[in-house]
């Protein structure tokens, strides 16, 4: 169906998507947003206030319908027009990253920053490759030991399974007497 073999009538009764799929059949070509709309209007016979009242309804049919593809930029086709790998391409092309230029860095430049540097900091690969942790010597191990001795734990004053049983049995025949 065309928009040339339809009567007046009958293209206002056709719906807007209808219209714009016959609008981008007819021009062969993606086309704006807005000038879609406005064609679909023109053809519908829509006043300023039918215009403003229809567009956000038309964006979501054109959204909605399997047919039609955004290219970005505005810019909406027919779905069967682009093959997939395409479409992919159009939709995910990648901006362009732009180049920094370096920065000329003269000698007095350096000089200066070595001039300004804290040399009272120590550099963190002096300490790294200077001391090991065998060099370290972390005093007499053995005090330590002897400060955490076992003296006056006996382990037959370890509580048994035997013990934790016999606990319950007695709450056990508590609970019993008290109902």
């Amino acid at each position: 169906m065309s928009i040339a073999n339809l009567s007046r009538d009958e293209l206002r009764e056709q719906s807007m998507i209808e219209l714009a799929t016959m609008v981008l059949e007819r021009e062969k070509k993606a086309m704006n947003y807005l000038d879609i709309f406005n064609k679909v209007a023109e053809i519908k016979g829509f006043s300023e206030e039918e215009k403003e009242a229809f567009i956000a309804q038309f964006y979501t049919d054109l959204n909605l319908d399997g047919r039609f593809l955004t290219l970005g930029a505005g810019q909406w086709g027919m779905k069967v027009w682009y093959p997939v790998e395409q479409i992919d391409e159009e939709i995910t092309a990648e901006p362009k990253k732009k180049k920094k230029k370096k920065k000329k860095v003269t000698k007095a430049a350096v000089e200066k920053a070595i001039e300004e540097e804290d040399l009272t900091e120590v550099p963190l690969d002096f300490a790294e490759e200077d001391y090991d942790d065998e060099d370290i010597d972390l005093g007499d191990d053995d005090i330590a030991d002897d400060e955490f001795d076992d003296e006056g734990f006996d382990e037959e004053d370890d509580l048994s399974d035997d013990d934790y049983e016999d606990d319950e049995d007695d709450y056990e025949e508590d609970d019993e007497e008290s109902k």
